[in-house]
């Protein structure tokens, strides 16, 4: 997997975010490409596992505007994701998205 493999990593506490830029012809037909992972080992059952993922797919839902086109990107859920409010991981993701793409100073 080239995001695992050539991409960043980002620790975030609850997730951990994986970015990588394509450079294909897709970049410019498609805008981000993102996958979601949760594990049984490392967040739990299935109902564990489904919550953590439902939270990180809002809170990318809310924010895929910052993520620039001809990314891929990975949020891996922890076991502490859904023992985290809702506003701390958003907070968090926004942390990690200002770090990756950061804005273009005037």
């Amino acid at each position: 997997m080239k995001v695992r493999s050539e991409g960043r990593r980002y620790h975030c506490g609850g997730f951990v975010l994986w970015a990588a830029s394509r450079s294909d012809d897709t970049v410019t037909e498609s805008g981000p490409r993102v996958g979601f992972v949760a594990s049984k080992a490392a967040v739990g059952n299935a109902v564990a596992r489904n919550r953590a993922k439902r939270r990180l797919r809002d809170v990318y839902r809310h924010h895929q505007n910052l993520v620039s086109p001809g990314t891929d990107l990975i949020l891996q859920a922890r076991r502490s994701l859904n023992g985290l409010e809702y506003s701390e991981i958003e907070r968090r993701f926004l942390k990690a998205c200002a770090d990756i793409f950061p804005t273009p100073s005037v």
